[in-house]
């Protein structure tokens, strides 16, 4: 038993000299990882991982507004539109459409331009005029869908980066050591963790600003659908 005790306090010694000889070679004397040096560490891939944000971030930003621009309708226009109609005031309908900066105004304008044919047409301008309005809310939308798609195939790249230098490091210095493979890991888990994030934010971005356009387009269809049929009343 005393020949045991021996042994395994002195394990516990070996173990505890090894363990302070770790702690003093591995935990570096500074106030802890910043964002930018991480960043920096994770080496030219970055530079088109963080582009690829900076565009992403801007779409969605500017969508954004023009869709919650097109989406708001404060002046009530198609009441309006339609009380002026049925007044025969159909100057002041036309003025009134004019002055609506929204997709469904210009709609309603090119529908009022087109009083005296023939319901089909007016129904038909009014179609191709929210066909183009919908293409203009939907512009650069898909460019937010590919950010999605290739910011974690950037973020793959970098950890193929990150793989091919450590081997290289060992092939040159012929040893295998922590400071070699920590530096390749370093570069592999920050740029497929940026790029992974990236890619999320993007797609989320992605279908939030489609939802939007769903959104806007069943109204403008809606308010369209009752333009033509206060069209179609006097008819009846």
């Amino acid at each position: 038993m005393t020949l045991l005790q021996v042994v395994t306090e002195t394990a516990v010694q070996l173990v505890d000299t090894l363990a302070q000889q770790v702690s003093l070679e591995k935990v570096p004397p500074s106030d802890g990882l910043r964002i930018i040096d991480l960043l920096i560490k994770g080496g030219w891939v970055m530079i088109p991982i963080l582009s690829l944000s900076v565009i992403g971030s801007y779409i969605f930003i500017e969508r954004y507004i023009v869709i919650r621009k097109a989406s708001k309708d404060p002046a009530k226009l198609l009441l309006q539109v339609k009380k002026y109609v049925s007044e025969g005031q159909l100057d002041t309908a036309i003025s009134v459409c004019k002055n609506n900066d929204t997709p469904l105004g210009r709609m309603l304008l090119k529908g009022l331009s087109r009083l005296g044919r023939p319901i089909k047409d007016i129904e038909a301008a009014i179609e191709n005029v929210g066909k183009l309005e919908v293409s203009k809310l939907e512009r650069n939308v898909g460019i937010l869908g590919i950010i999605a798609g290739i910011a974690p195939m950037f973020g793959f790249l970098g950890t193929i980066s990150g793989v091919i230098r450590i081997f290289y490091q060992i092939s040159l210095e012929n040893n295998i050591n922590i400071g070699t493979i920590s530096g390749g890991l370093y570069e592999k888990m920050i740029t497929s963790a940026t790029g992974l994030l990236i890619g999320i934010v993007a797609y989320v971005g992605h279908h939030i600003l489609n939802i939007m356009v769903d959104k806007v387009i069943l109204k403008i269809e809606t308010d369209a659908i009752e333009f033509i049929d206060l069209l179609e009343e006097p008819a009846k």
